[in-house]
């Protein structure tokens, strides 16, 4: 397990809990001990103990079980060694809350976080801010930390019921755009389809404005070629009428004689 990065959270100092070894396991790795019973609670639990009467006066020990319930100590394994860090029960001062400020200003700027827009890193090292003031708060009022951690469970969930939203919205929109793109490229497979069957009709269009062309002069050269065989046989019965009519003037001029 890998120690963990440094939290706006105040913690105090890591205490070794056991050594383990290749053979030998801590009972206690992974789990979070409940101090009155002295039994490991079940993973993912948070038991909180329960709220007293505002006139009774709260224990040490009953802030802890709040602290560690709100806030879950630290474990990791470092050498063989396994390490648990608890957070702090000490009361918050005014600098406290100054030298936090000051923090929080160091770490988005250390860690470059952008001022605007959606940033996790942002969103974590105010987290953490507010985790912090939330262990103040519990001290010196549990009922006041229990509501604060009401609110920010809320904040989570929502901002988690929101990052759900936005991730089935942008897989919407991907499988619009893709069946954008596949409507696309089916109207453009149609457009060179019928691209192509426009130019086989023009082609066939030509075609038979060729033949029409073929045919028309055809039929003009028939019809000139009928028209001058025509003229030709009146021309010819022309000639043979006015032959005929000489022959029979010449019969009939001596008869007349």
């Amino acid at each position: 397990m890998i120690q963990p990065s440094h939290s706006l959270v105040k913690y105090d100092n890591p205490v070794l809990i056991s050594r383990t070894d290749a053979s030998t396991k801590s009972p206690l790795k992974g789990t979070v001990l409940d101090k009155k019973i002295g039994a490991p609670l079940p993973p993912g639990k948070k038991q909180l103990p329960p709220v007293d009467d505002k006139g009774r006066p709260k224990t040490p020990s009953q802030t802890e079980d709040i602290l560690n319930s709100i806030l879950p100590p630290r474990e990791w394994e470092e050498t063989g060694q396994l390490w648990v860090q608890k957070v702090s029960s000490t009361p918050a001062t005014r600098l406290d809350v100054i030298n936090l400020q000051e923090q929080l200003d160091h770490m988005l700027q250390k860690r470059q976080a952008r001022e605007t827009g959606i940033d996790p890193v942002r969103r974590e090292l105010y987290s953490q801010c507010f985790d912090e003031l939330i262990r103040q708060v519990t001290i010196s009022c549990q009922e006041r930390g229990l509501l604060l951690l009401r609110v920010r469970d809320e904040i989570r969930m929502s901002i988690a019921a929101y990052q759900t939203l936005y991730e089935s919205s942008v897989a919407f929109g991907m499988r619009k755009a893709l069946q954008a793109e596949q409507g696309k490229a089916d109207m453009e497979n149609r457009i060179k389809e019928l691209e192509e069957e426009k130019r086989q009709l023009e082609q066939s269009v030509l075609e038979l404005k060729a033949k029409c062309e073929a045919i028309e002069k055809r039929e003009s050269e028939r019809r000139a070629m009928e028209e001058r065989k025509h003229a030709e046989e009146i021309a010819f019965l022309k000639k043979t009428n006015v032959q005929l009519k000489t022959q029979l003037e010449g019969i009939l001029s001596p008869q007349k004689k």
